[in-house]
């Protein structure tokens, strides 16, 4: 069934549109019987207002939500990413939205849609890897966008990143300084932009160093703990096996981790921090980014956006830290 409307109340009630208006509303001036009327009709029909709507008619204001659309919640980096840009928002008054594509295009379209189906003033989105043409009608329609983490292809609006390709050429640099040249590189999906970027950056510290490329020492579309864990097994058959591991995301070292040992015998070092990571043996060297500081400065982007700002897209690209902590140290005696 169609969703009743308030002309639909009108006539159950015998009573004008206007006269409807007035009753929901809860303006003054109807008689009491009449309101009685309209009451019934509204609960017999089961008609709700559109506050969305009515705002926009009434005042020209936004809806005061937008909407967040990450890779996964689930995952420690995303949901601090979602709390940061959730208390920026309710400074502002607005509701946030939330959802996760899984890196998968079309979920990413049926998320997007659902909240722009919900008309919220603007939307913060980790890009997939697929085109984003699609934004441009509702961008036209005056729904503001800012990428975080990742730039969207095709699409010129704020973005927010980090320094991803020089912070995975410090780390790689970093083993290549404790005398590692067999170093493995375990990464996402090659698609996915901070992914390309950590490989290149692994490419590039190999590169300084006259050492090439061992393709037989790369993993790529690593997307859980079990594949990591997988992986470096594989790795570990190989007639001149790694002796140091890069790893490009928080997922991955946790399966190395766990394939690794205690102690472990390989040296390492991830790009994302982890929670309890300096009490590990030995403690883990990492590429710290700050999700909190990204999804604060994607929101204000989006809020300035919002306000009225219609300058020139801009692209921030915030700094890592490099964590040193002891597992991306030297080679062992003997090696």
């Amino acid at each position: 069934m169609n969703r009743p409307t308030m002309k639909d109340v009108a006539r159950a009630a015998g009573v004008s549109p206007m006269t409807v208006s007035r009753v929901v509303s809860g303006a003054p001036g109807v008689a009491p019987e009449t309101a009685a009327r309209v009451g019934q009709a509204v609960r017999r029909l089961g008609y709700q207002r559109d506050d969305n709507a009515r705002s926009l008619r009434q005042k020209n204001l936004g809806t005061s939500t937008i909407g967040l659309v990450v890779d996964d919640l689930a995952n420690p980096f995303y949901a601090l990413m979602a709390r940061s840009v959730e208390d920026e928002a309710h400074r502002r008054g607005h509701v946030v939205l939330v959802g996760s594509t899984n890196d998968e295009p079309q979920r990413e379209r049926e998320v997007i849609a659902a909240f722009t189906a919900r008309r919220v003033d603007g939307l913060i989105l980790v890009p997939t890897s697929g085109s984003h043409a699609f934004l441009k009608r509702p961008m036209d329609g005056g729904t503001q966008v800012v990428c975080v983490d990742r730039p969207a292809r095709g699409l010129a609006v704020d973005t927010v990143t980090v320094d991803n390709r020089a912070a995975a050429g410090r780390a790689v640099t970093h083993l290549l300084g404790h005398g590692h040249t067999r170093i493995a590189y375990l990464g996402d999906r090659y698609d996915i932009w901070t992914q390309a970027e950590r490989h290149t950056g692994y490419r590039d510290a190999l590169a300084a160093h006259g050492i090439p490329e061992d393709p037989a020492l790369v993993r790529h579309e690593l997307r859980s703990q079990p594949q990591a864990r997988a992986a470096l097994d594989a790795l570990r058959t190989l007639p001149d096996p790694p002796t140091a591991v890069f790893t490009s995301n928080d997922v991955i070292t946790l399966g190395v981790l766990d394939a690794l040992g205690d102690p472990a015998p390989l040296a390492l070092v991830g790009f994302d921090d982890l929670p309890l990571a300096e009490r590990l043996t030995p403690p883990l060297t990492v590429v710290s980014q700050d999700p909190v500081a990204l999804g604060g400065t994607a929101a204000n982007l989006l809020f300035s956006r919002i306000a009225g700002d219609r300058s020139a897209p801009r692209s921030v690209v915030l700094l890592t830290r490099f964590v040193v902590r002891g597992s991306g140290g030297p080679l062992p005696a003997g090696a």
